[in-house]
């Protein structure tokens, strides 16, 4: 049996343990609400900015930007710019991510197109190569605040692969935040931008 003094001990490592973990739990909220109002505050832009690329993708001007004409000539080439964490323990986020990443390239496959990627995050990275696809750029450990110029060169190569007419469609692939607990995949066409809007 353990004596007092063993016991004085544990009680007291337990109660430092527990002020650590509050902590950490302090830190992670902050986090997470500064996250939250960053995503809310870039959110109307987004939607404006798709609004705007879809009233120009229906226009008829003489000037066609290339990345709102389909080529002429179908090379069969898909590209996706698939987004993930860097670390686990996000729940299903990646996991739902994957499941529609992994539909959408069976499908492409199914039509005989093939498919690379670009990878952001880590997981991201780990399922493509898993999965088979080809890795043509990525980027990871972005951290908090990514950083722009970070995620532009590895975006870039995809860009540059439809202008050249290398690629016929690009995908994105993302988590859209519902709340704290849902998060909904989604596979949307980037390149040539659509018509569409919200």
């Amino acid at each position: 049996m353990p004596s007092t003094k063993e016991i004085r001990v544990k009680i007291k490592s337990v109660q430092n343990t527990r002020k650590i973990t509050k902590a950490m739990q302090m830190v992670a909220a902050s986090k997470m609400r500064k996250a939250q109002d960053r995503m809310r505050e870039a959110r109307p832009y987004a939607d404006k900015i798709r609004n705007v690329i879809a009233h120009l993708a229906m226009s008829n001007t003489s000037y066609n930007h290339p990345f709102l004409v389909k080529h002429k000539t179908e090379t069969k080439n898909a590209a996706m710019i698939v987004v993930s964490t860097d670390k686990g323990l996000a729940g299903a986020l990646n996991t739902n991510i994957q499941r529609l990443v992994l539909q959408t390239s069976q499908d492409l496959r199914a039509k005989g197109m093939t498919l690379n990627a670009t990878a952001i995050g880590n997981k991201a990275l780990a399922f493509c190569g898993h999965l088979g696809i080809e890795v043509v750029s990525q980027v990871v450990q972005l951290g908090d605040k990514p950083n722009l110029e970070r995620l532009l060169g590895a975006i870039r190569v995809q860009l540059d692969a439809y202008a050249q007419g290398k690629v016929d469609v690009v995908y994105l692939a993302y988590s859209r935040f519902i709340n704290a607990m849902k998060q909904e995949p989604v596979v949307e066409q980037l390149l040539p931008l659509p018509s569409e809007r919200l």
